[in-house]
């Protein structure tokens, strides 16, 4: 009698990782049954089905490859249209399909597909991967996401903004637009973008020497607000945030920190000792921020 989907994973294909070394621990992960989305509101509030992963390859927490089950009675490409939806929402490279018998693998970039006898090994699939990729995006995009000690997990969209943006710094791009709609997470995105380049050390002028300095800016206080909680995971004296009060109370704008939360009022508020009007943005050097987020 032919194994049924669960039995054909827990028979045929967890042995085979096992063998190839996707089972092994240290960088190495694979995610079973990994949610890819919730489904889609519909009529009520009720969600449509959810879209589940059979299985997620993973090194250095990096998601290198999706891979989807179907039964031993099944065709080998009878999961293949999953695959590459996952594949596609994740913006992972290679997506496999397997009944337990054979393997068939997909490169999402190429375009080609073929059958395959065996997976590539974890260090094979990484290579491949990063192949053609700046080494700056390779270790901004294996620092860890904060997830509040595993109680978040941010959406599959907002995890591909994520790395499209470390990216597009690590190819030295000035200016990056992200258009979501509102409730989407935005914070969440910016907030992960901030910890990825504090831990990894990354500052504008490539140097490394130093924590770079974050500036980001909203245009309400409940705005700012919001951003100065969320950032919450960085240490107390790293994130400031800017009121007109704090600065003349001060003397002048803070400095001393690697997140700078404020609105834009309060940049363009402040008057020199002839009562002139000098906006207090014009206190820090040009060169001062690494990196600038506009809420808007």
């Amino acid at each position: 009698m032919a194994r049924n989907e669960a039995e054909t994973r827990a028979d045929l294909i967890d042995p085979r990782l096992r063998e190839w070394g996707w089972l092994s621990a240290g960088d190495v992960h694979v995610s079973r049954e990994y949610q890819v989305a919730p489904g889609r509101i519909v009529g009520g509030g009720r969600p449509q089905q959810r879209m589940i992963l059979d299985y997620l390859l993973l090194m250095k927490g990096r998601k290198l490859a999706v891979l989807e089950a179907k039964a031993e009675d099944k065709p080998l490409t009878e999961g293949l249209a999953q695959a590459k939806q996952y594949a596609e929402k994740l913006g992972v490279r290679f997506a496999y399909c397997t009944n337990g018998l054979g393997y068939y693998e997909v490169d999402m970039h190429t375009a080609v597909e073929n059958q395959v006898s065996v997976l590539p090994s974890p260090a094979d699939l990484w290579m491949r991967s990063i192949a053609s990729e700046p080494p700056l995006k390779i270790e901004l995009t294996t620092v860890p996401t904060e997830t509040k000690g595993g109680t978040f997990k941010g959406r599959y969209y907002q995890e591909r903004a994520i790395e499209t943006v470390l990216g597009a710094i690590a190819e030295n791009k000035r200016r990056i637009l992200l258009t979501l709609a509102t409730g989407t997470g935005k914070t969440y995105i910016a907030f992960q973008i901030a910890w990825k380049l504090f831990q990894a050390r990354w500052t504008s002028d490539g140097t490394g020497n130093r924590r770079p300095r974050i500036l980001f800016l909203a245009d309400r206080n409940v705005l700012a607000n919001q951003a100065f909680n969320a950032f919450g995971a960085f240490a107390e004296d790293a994130v400031v945030r800017i009121r007109p009060a704090d600065i003349r109370k001060a003397g002048g704008v803070p400095k001393n920190a690697s997140v700078f939360i404020t609105i834009f009022q309060t940049f363009m508020s402040g008057v020199n000792g002839e009562g002139e009007k000098d906006p207090y943005f014009g206190e820090y050097p040009a060169d001062f921020f690494d990196f600038i987020v506009v809420d808007e």
